[in-house]
Formats: C-alpha cells, sequence, structure tokens
C-alpha cells in the first residue's frame, strides 16, 4: 500500500435514530433539515436532470438522511418501481455477500483464494488470498477497457469468450505482478470471488441466488433486486444486479450502519471498516479505494459503490447522508459527475459545521 492513506480516514459510522423506523417494508420520509442549503440542492438536481450535454442523463437521485428520505427525483417516464442495472456497483453487493460468509465462518479472507484453474503444482498464483483479490490486488492480468474490444479483457469476459464462465476466463489469466504488490482494478477478479463464494456455498444458479436472497436482500428489504448468472451458475457479480433506486438505497443504508439492519447483524463486526480501510489510488480519478468499495478523499470519510455509465451509492458518514445517483454518463464525463455529487454534498455540510 502506498502513504495516502490518511486522507482517507475511518469516520465514525452512525446508527439508525430511535425515532426513525428502518425502511425494510417502506422508507420513511422527512423534511430537509433547515440548515441543508435547499437552494444549491434544488440547483444541482435541476442541472442534472435538464442538462444531458454536460453531465449524461440522470435518471434517478434518492438522497436518505439520518434514515429517512428527504429528496427523490426520477426523469420523465420513470419512477420508483423503475428498475436500473448496477453495473459495477455490484462489486460492492459481492462485499457483503463474502462478509455474511465470513461471519458463518465459511471464508476466511486471510487465506489462499484456492481458484481449481491455480491448483496445479508449482503455479504462482496458488498464493493469491481472498484479501488480495477483494483488495484488487491479486497480481492477475486484466485490462479493464470498456472502449478497445481488442485489448479490452472486461467486453471478453462478459460478452465474448468468457461469457458462458466469467471466472474461469478471468482466473484463467496469468501473473503481471507479485500478488499484493501493485493496485489494479479488475472486473475479472470479481468473477473470481463469486466462484470461490459458489463454492463456499457448494451452490450455483437458483440455489445461489436463493442465498442472495435470504440471507441479503430480504432481510434489508430489497424485493426488487435481480442478480444475473454465467452458464456456469455463477453470479456475475461484477457487473450485473437490477434494482430500483430505493433498494439500492437501502444497500447503502446497511453500510452506513456499519453491517447492522433492524435487530440483526447481516455483516460481521468491522466489516463495513474493512470495506473503507485505504488500499490504493486510481491514478485516473485521483479516488481511493478499499475492499471491493470505493474511497472518496476528504476528511468526511466519504466511501461509495460506483458502476459504469455513473451509477453510485454515496456514503458520507458524518452526515449520515446516502445519495443514490442512477443514469447514463459517458466517461469523458466523470470529471462533471464528480463535481455534481460533491455539489450534492457541500448542499447538506451545513448539518455538520452547525450553520
Amino acid at each position: 500500500m502506498d502513504d495516502d492513506s490518511e486522507r482517507h480516514p475511518l469516520t465514525p459510522l452512525p446508527p439508525q435514530p430511535d425515532d426513525v423506523p428502518w425502511p425494510t417494508e417502506v422508507w420513511p420520509r422527512a423534511e430537509l433539515d433547515g440548515r441543508v442549503d435547499q437552494d444549491l440542492l434544488d440547483r444541482t438536481l435541476d442541472h442534472a436532470f435538464s442538462q444531458p450535454k454536460s453531465l449524461g442523463t440522470t435518471n434517478a437521485v434518492v438522497i436518505a438522511q439520518r434514515g429517512a428520505i428527504v429528496t427523490e427525483r426520477y426523469a420523465e417516464g420513470m419512477d420508483a418501481t423503475t428498475m436500473h442495472v448496477s453495473w459495477s456497483m455490484a462489486k460492492s453487493m459481492l462485499h457483503a455477500t463474502i462478509g455474511i460468509l465470513v461471519r458463518e465462518g465459511r471464508i476466511d479472507v486471510a487465506a489462499a483464494a484456492d481458484d481449481p484453474a491455480w491448483r496445479t503444482p508449482g503455479d504462482p498464483r496458488q498464493g493469491i488470498t481472498v484479501d488480495q483479490l477483494l483488495r484488487m490486488r491479486s497480481g492477475l492480468l486484466f485490462h479493464e477497457d470498456y472502449v478497445d474490444a481488442h485489448t479490452s479483457h472486461v467486453i471478453e469476459m462478459l460478452f465474448g469468450a468468457g461469457k458462458p464462465d466469467a471466472a474461469a476466463y478471468a482466473a484463467a489469466l496469468p501473473l503481471e505482478h507479485e500478488p499484493g504488490s501493485v493496485f489494479s482494478y479488475s472486473s475479472g477478479t470479481t468473477n473470481i470471488l463469486s466462484a470461490l463464494v459458489a463454492r463456499a456455498l457448494g451452490a450455483r444458479g437458483d440455489a445461489y441466488r436463493e442465498f442472495l436472497r435470504r440471507e441479503l436482500w430480504d432481510p434489508l428489504g430489497m424485493r426488487t433486486a435481480d442478480p444475473r448468472f454465467d452458464e456456469a451458475g455463477h453470479w456475475i457479480a461484477s457487473s450485473f444486479v437490477f434494482a430500483t433506486a430505493q433498494d439500492f438505497a437501502r444497500f447503502g443504508l446497511l453500510y452506513l450502519r456499519d453491517g447492522i439492519w433492524s435487530d440483526r447483524r447481516v455483516l460481521p463486526e468491522g466489516w463495513a471498516d474493512y470495506a473503507r480501510t485505504y488500499t490504493g489510488t486510481d491514478e485516473e480519478t485521483g479516488l481511493g479505494y478499499g475492499a471491493h468499495w470505493w474511497l472518496v478523499p476528504g476528511s468526511l470519510g466519504i466511501f461509495r459503490c460506483s458502476g459504469y455509465n455513473g451509477q453510485r451509492i454515496t456514503l458520507v458518514p458524518p452526515l449520515d447522508l446516502v445519495i443514490v445517483r442512477l443514469g447514463v454518463s459517458p466517461v469523458a464525463l466523470a470529471p462533471e459527475l464528480e463535481r455534481f455529487s460533491m455539489q450534492l454534498v457541500d448542499a447538506f455540510r451545513p448539518l455538520r459545521d452547525g450553520s
């Protein structure tokens, strides 16, 4: 790991307020606190839904503060029942799934991942650990390119030769670096981990789906969550969960509440901190990375699920804030999308500053 960890503090995670019901069935609603910069919030949202050339298409924004929805807006023709694709936000959901298996003693993150493709005696990939995969430090070759199909492993994995068994495709790639030595974002590592989950469960396809429903989606009230599987029966956890914006917000709230939902500990103690403990920095965006979660530099300790085309679940612990943004924003507009996200946060900053 590099020396940038001080830019990503582990700020305390807030508990659910005693006077706010958990949104397992219906999200509670609340009025905006009078200290919120209403003008900045309205201008930012108006711009997002009316200026596709500068920000891309915004389909949904849901903002929950202190466990209740305070702002919700949808593009024309969409509403709270509209399903949206997660893209790489699903990676963070796989992190939760692994956490459940860690809680049950069925996965040890310090242990070798033991992929079947690496079991030949002397294979240097045998030492790759679950932790290194979660932190995108496996050392495996993988080109995360969504434009050039000739060099992209992710396109080939999802839509080409790797489509029948995404995990096997990714696991067959050679080492490019010593495991643990280099941070390199890779959708392939997530699908290798998804196959590990399947082995730990002894379940694929519908049985794997049922585990997700029973242990993750249903406790949170995520009734619409729809993960997609490949022909091998593995969840394509790099990319595919469909759900409503409100259900994506429920998932965010789980991590903002330290893995607790109502009177149940869904994730093991410390698992949310593990997700947001700094691993490395993405040179292109300047964002930090934890364990299958992204980190935004700054004193607020913001951490985030992030997906292709600008899908985001942003968590701001000191403001007790969950912000879901779903849409279609080309990679070239990423700086504008980041400014938009931070403007939404800025609208709520007076709650922390006491002004």
